[in-house]
């Protein structure tokens, strides 16, 4: 089940983006958007003196025309916003619906009792079978089986959920695909994964970032200065018409004024603002993390260094076998046999891996053995060994089997009477050194030789970690392990530098450090002690996978666990700005095209020259717009379709490239410049056209 991919548009969006669009017409929402609050205020105004002239038997159709193209034009900008509204709606919707669909059985008192997931309290046992949904957080307290985790991942390939180890925790609304898995509930009401998935969607979705503010702020000064200049052409061309004897009737009503005003304030990005603020956070909920809110957005987009916790982050998080290193004499595949033998009483991550890693090297596979020839010894902390012993008939150990921690098995060997070999030593020192741990495999009172676990490094890091610095963005791993070990991961993983040592206190430090320097820092992590350090970073991206005081402290969580995520993060953030300001510049050099598009229609005749009534400043009119009526009427109903034609760039935003913010700037105004400077000449002057064809105003 998709929960985060939508159309772009669908007719249940597009109604209910229409219905909210209506509602947002109440003033205290208008009020928010300086610029549609001016353009609402005028639609109203242009309404009142329409209405009035109708009871006054004064009615003009020409400006009855006006104020619905004025009232258009602020419903075409609250629909943009409410069709990006919709698709996070639609997304929490589909949570929703997920989690009331989910019934669970619950087990109390040898009974199974059916209830709805949102009936099941922390410490409740359910039963889930194959093709159940999980009803809610919890932990596998007995069985097997394998899970769908795909409705809140994303992953399609299916996980093994199994009790006890780090495989037992199970998510709300995921689905058990086989066997039967035993749950204890472990969130409380209202607290599950999906709960908190549909409150971050909830309630990311309207708040103004910093720069949007700013913008505001600018576009709010451009309306007063267009505003002065509207109400000062008033009384300039009553002066002007009055002393060349003119009527001025036909050209400065209010109604004209305020749609003059409404086509020269920037309106296009004013009505497309919140749309683009509001669709970045959808485009992250497509790559399946969850903002918290649009600034962090916004942040990532000027991020040039990024901190990526080592481990769980750049590493797997457990530290899995990855080489067999055997004594003089031993072949590696008898030590990988023992090995394998010696791992099967080890539950642990580390012992299933090295039974991996000898299936995938040597093809060693489970051996089926009769249960009264031999004795499984299984791993305790308090020997550090696991291991295999064959009996005889009389139940006499024949042979012992151990593999544990090196300093374990030479105490173990050497009580039988055998030698710890000095070649194996250094190698082991030398696997130390490297930032691996060792572990040795014994028969009886003789060493076989050693396996080297390593934190492995995540696959296809390197890779991603190389479009960052495509990006012009440094990578800094931070980890509390020695310089060495830190080293050889930072060499593996390809990242830029590396902070090795560090404690909490150290990585606050070092990020407080970066953006005293000036730079926006970008962190994404999963452990308690980068919840600090998540919540001083300008972007935090706190992995779904890590502790609760992680995601807590990040404004991100990306919900596939996957740190290289930083890359959509960055794009998206680099694409909204990008968005932003390629729809600000046409929307600036569209409002100078409508200034030279309108004032010479309307004015045109204003001044005769010399006595002359034929020559006045009509040449100016170089559009040859039809009338100054016909050249209004064209602007105000050009200024709102504009607006809906732009909604799917806002959405979904222009085109990401890799360049300078120097490159990005030249051609922003080259392409979106020029567009939105010839974009109203063409416009205006078919819809000139079209209304001439229909039969005039």
């Amino acid at each position: 089940m998709k929960i985060f991919s939508f159309d772009f548009v669908s007719k249940e969006l597009l109604l209910s983006s229409l219905k909210d669009s209506l509602k947002k017409l109440n003033p205290k929402s208008e009020i928010h958007n300086p610029v549609m609050f001016v353009t609402y205020l005028g639609a109203a105004l242009s309404s009142f003196f329409t209405i009035q002239g109708f009871f006054q038997n004064n009615f003009s159709w020409f400006e009855f025309q006006i104020s619905v193209w004025l009232w258009f034009t602020v419903i075409f900008a609250n629909f943009a916003e409410a069709l990006a509204e919709s698709r996070g709606k639609a997304q929490a919707q589909g949570l929703r619906k997920l989690q009331e669909d989910i019934r669970a059985k619950v087990v109390k008192d040898g009974k199974e009792i059916s209830k709805f997931a949102s009936e099941l309290g922390q410490g409740d046992i359910v039963v889930c079978v194959a093709g159940d949904r999980i009803p809610a957080d919890g932990e596998v307290i007995e069985g097997i089986g394998s899970v769908d985790e795909s409705a809140s991942t994303g992953e399609s390939a299916p996980v093994i959920r199994e009790s006890g180890g780090d495989r037992s925790a199970v998510t709300a609304g995921t689905k058990l695909l086989s066997d039967q898995l035993t749950i204890r509930i472990t969130s409380r009401r209202g607290h599950t994964f999906l709960d908190r998935m549909i409150a971050l969607i909830e309630g990311a979705k309207r708040q103004k970032t910093p720069n949007e503010i700013a913008l505001n702020i600018v576009l709010a000064g451009l309306t007063l200065i267009f505003l002065l200049i509207v109400i000062a052409l008033k009384f300039y061309a009553d002066y002007s018409l009055k002393a060349q004897a003119q009527d001025s009737s036909f050209s400065v009503t209010i109604p004209i004024l305020v749609a003059l005003l409404v086509c020269l304030i920037p309106t296009t990005i004013g009505g497309l603002l919140s749309a683009i603020g509001i669709s970045g956070i959808d485009r992250l909920a497509v790559f399946h993390v969850i903002a918290k809110s649009g600034k962090a957005i916004e942040a990532a987009g000027d991020a040039d260094v990024v901190f990526l916790d080592k481990t769980g982050t750049i590493t797997m998080g457990n530290r899995m076998a990855s080489e067999f290193f055997p004594v003089s004499g031993v072949s590696d595949k008898d030590l990988a046999n023992a090995a394998q033998l010696s791992s099967f009483a080890d539950e642990t991550p580390e012992g299933r891996s090295i039974m991996v890693l000898a299936k995938n090297l040597y093809g060693l596979r489970s051996q089926p053995f009769e249960k009264e020839k031999v004795k499984f010894v299984p791993f305790s902390a308090q020997t550090a060994m696991s291991g295999i012993d064959f009996i005889d008939c009389e139940g006499r150990p024949v042979k012992s089997i151990r593999k544990g921690s090196a300093e374990a098995i030479s105490k173990h060997v050497e009580k039988l009477g055998g030698v710890f070999p000095e070649t194996l030593r250094r190698q082991v020192e030398k696997v130390a050194k490297e930032g691996g741990t060792p572990l040795l495999v014994c028969e009886d009172n003789r060493i076989l030789g050693g396996i080297t676990l390593k934190d492995m490094v995540k696959g296809g890091i390197k890779e991603r970690l190389e479009q960052l610095r495509k990006m012009r963005i440094i990578s800094v791993m931070i980890t509390g392990d020695n310089p060495l070990t830190a080293a050889a991961i930072a060499a593996e993983s390809g990242v830029d530098d590396f902070l090795a040592s560090a404690s909490p206190e150290m990585k606050l430090a070092k990020i407080r450090k970066e953006q005293a320097d000036g730079h926006i820092v970008a962190m994404a992590g999963d452990g308690t002690n980068d919840a600090p350090g998540l919540a001083q970073a300008d972007v935090g991206v706190a992995m779904n996978t890590g502790t609760i005081a992680s995601r807590e402290a990040g404004n991100m969580i990306d919900l596939e666990s996957n740190p290289t995520k930083l890359i959509e993060i960055v794009r998206i953030g680099k694409q909204l700005l990008m968005t932003r300001g390629a729809l600000t510049t046409f929307s600036i050099f569209n409002d100078v095209a409508k200034y030279f598009a309108i004032i010479p229609a309307l004015f045109g005749s204003l001044y005769i020259a010399h006595g002359n009534a034929n020559e006045t400043l009509a040449f100016l009119n170089i559009m040859k717009l039809s009338s100054p009526h016909s050249a209004i009427l064209s602007a105000v109903i050009f200024n709102a379709l504009i607006i809906v034609m732009l909604i799917p760039l806002a959405m979904k935003g222009i085109s990401y490239r890799d360049e300078s913010a120097t490159g990005l700037i030249k051609r922003n105004a080259f392409v979106y410049g020029i567009g939105g400077l010839i974009a109203p000449f063409i416009g205006i002057k078919i819809i000139d056209l079209l209304i001439v064809a229909c039969g005039g105003i």
